[in-house]
């Protein structure tokens, strides 16, 4: 073992292994071992590609031929680099799985993206991670452009998120493992679990997650000694008040890979602890969950595929998921005792922990969700042309879709955007939207030759949904792919417009009495001209049809449009 030994061991446990070193390692493995494989896909924002590499005692690599008979997982690491606790890990665990130090699976065939975030990794420092304790050094969370990688699944600002989303394709993974590291409350645990949102995953596949997959997972672990609980979701106040589940949007890794139904976690150990202490549990964790995917996995990949054909018989979808507070769950949770006390810095109030006061209680986990919002799944979508940036990111996630052979007029399924709040302050490169509120009705549409049909039926259809939904927490229109359509390009001047008005409310009574009565129930309106005279020229025939009209359009089931997709 000495000849393979990784720089986690040579120094102790007390430094993580640069890029460098971390790929010199696998292709060493690659070269000596058959079972194990190292390739390069695609690129980054750093300048250098990414790197996959395969366990397969078989020494078959084409994963086509994989999947056919066995479960695949995937490990991702380094994302966050000062979060190194999975690139060494994952080194210990390949070289032991080479070496013969641990059995090699038989159902299951290893994959991992050694580090994620090269630009990140290669700003090494020992400062950015002030509450860490350890590694010596270590990468910087931003990668290259600064973006945070685990905020860009969905958005894809980024050449890394890109590539991922090229390396997912390829390998369609049936469970999916995101290593980190995190600090949000201080307790006794090292190891702690952030799965997928059970309700969301939802059916047979999301029950599976929660009442078998987890508790497999976490029973192994306390076999082997090894204390885990679910992500601490607390900030600045003691965890035993109770917390709540993170919830995985699609931005987040796991949140996008739910979308192909794969079971995903993310590993989150506390920094509070050893630096050798969390690379050791970050270990155990992903060999238990090799063991549970090695009992499991045809049950897994049963589920994952009769939960991908529900879904696209679906009459719903549901999305914009929250908190429900009817329902618990108890932990037997061990924490640190905590106090607020006096502030030796500021003078006013801060929170303490006591480490030698330990103590193992009882407290609420809020881990059930349900969807605030419900729309129906229209047989398929209608883009313009002109959206390029809808139609780069389908194609990098397999999206099938078709363009209209000729000009044509249908009956859809249209939004109007009537209200949405916006971030003030800028997030990964955006001002975020949120809060966004729609009223849909039916027209009809001029389409040309070369706009786009995309049928739901498919294997993507939850990416579709949540990406083309403008309600969705992580549309696109959220991520403001569409905010041109936010900015009126045409207006009117008051002094001419006055005449019109009047012409306008006289031949238009249901115009006029409704234009009235808002006078005499809105005071506000009833004192500003300006907004008054607006209001008359949003609802005349002047105003801009492109102004607020979200430009994807819904193919109802069972419409006459309906017709369209299955002649495409």
């Amino acid at each position: 073992m000495d000849t393979y030994k990784t720089v986690f061991e040579s120094t102790k446990g007390e430094e993580t292994a640069t890029y460098e070193e971390t790929i010199s390692f696998y292709i060493r493995l690659a070269k000596e071992f058959p079972e194990i494989n190292i390739q390069t896909i695609g690129e980054t924002d750093s300048g250098f590609p990414l790197h996959v590499v395969t366990f397969n005692p078989d020494g078959d690599f084409n994963f086509d031929n994989v999947r056919k008979e066995k479960a695949i997982l995937l490990i991702n690491n380094g994302i966050h680099p000062g979060e190194s606790d999975g690139i060494d890990a994952t080194m210990l665990l390949y070289r032991d799985l080479a070496i013969e130090k641990l059995k090699a699976p038989k159902n299951t065939v290893l994959v991992t993206i050694p580090i994620y975030n090269i630009g990140g990794a290669l700003n090494r420092n020992s400062t950015t991670r002030v509450n860490q304790n350890g590694p010596k050094e270590y990468g910087f969370r931003g990668n290259a452009l600064n973006y945070d990688l685990n905020r860009d699944f969905v958005k894809m600002d980024t050449k890394n998120a890109k590539t991922f989303t090229q390396i997912f394709h390829l390998v369609k993974p049936d469970v999916f493992i995101d290593n980190h590291v995190s600090n949000g409350a201080d307790y006794q645990y090292t190891l702690t679990h952030l799965f997928t949102q059970h309700n969301k995953l939802g059916g047979e596949l999301g029950s599976f997650l929660h009442k078998s997959f987890i508790p497999e997972i976490e029973k192994g672990l306390s076999e082997k000694e090894w204390d885990i609980t679910p992500y601490v979701n607390v900030f600045n106040r003691p965890p035993e008040l109770g917390f709540s589940q993170f919830m995985d949007h699609p931005r987040y890794s796991t949140g996008y890979t739910t979308l192909w139904n794969t079971l995903g976690f993310m590993v989150e150990t506390h920094m509070l602890k050893p630096y050798a202490q969390r690379v050791e549990g970050t270990l155990e964790i992903m060999k238990t969950t090799i063991d549970v995917i090695e009992n499991e996995y045809q049950n897994i990949k049963k589920l994952r595929t009769e939960s991908l054909a529900k879904s696209q018989e679906s009459g719903n979808y549901y999305f914009n998921w929250q908190v429900d507070t009817t329902q618990t769950s108890t932990l037997n949770f061990k924490g640190y005792e905590a106090e607020m006390m006096d502030s030796e810095v500021t003078g006013l109030s801060r929170l303490k922990y006591h480490k030698d006061k330990p103590f193992t209680k009882e407290i609420q986990y809020q881990n059930f969700y349900y969807p605030k919002d419900t729309v129906p799944i229209p047989e398929a979508y209608l883009i313009k042309k002109g959206q390029q940036k809808v139609l780069d990111r389908f194609d990098l996630n397999n999206i099938t879709y078709f363009p209209l052979e000729t000009d044509t007029v249908l009956q859809v399924e249209t939004y109007r955007i009537v209200d949405f709040s916006t971030r003030k302050n800028p997030y990964e490169g955006h001002y975020l939207h949120y809060n966004t509120q729609v009223e849909k009705s039916v027209k009809k549409v001029h389409f040309s030759a070369g706009d786009y049909l995309v049928p739901t039926k498919q294997d993507g259809i939850r990416y579709i949904m949540e990406t083309l939904e403008p309600q969705g927490v992580d549309s696109f229109f959220n991520w403001n792919f569409f905010d041109t359509i936010l900015q009126q390009k045409e207006g009117f001047s008051p002094y001419v417009f006055e005449d019109l008005a009047l012409d306008l409310l006289k031949k238009d009574s249901v115009l006029r009495e409704t234009f009235l009565l808002k006078k005499q129930l809105e005071p506000d309106f009833a004192e500003n001209w300006y907004t008054q005279l607006d209001w008359i020229y949003q609802h005349s025939p002047y105003s801009e049809s492109a102004y607020l009209r979200y430009p994807v359009y819904r193919i109802a089931r069972n419409s006459a449009a309906a017709s369209l997709v299955n002649l495409e």
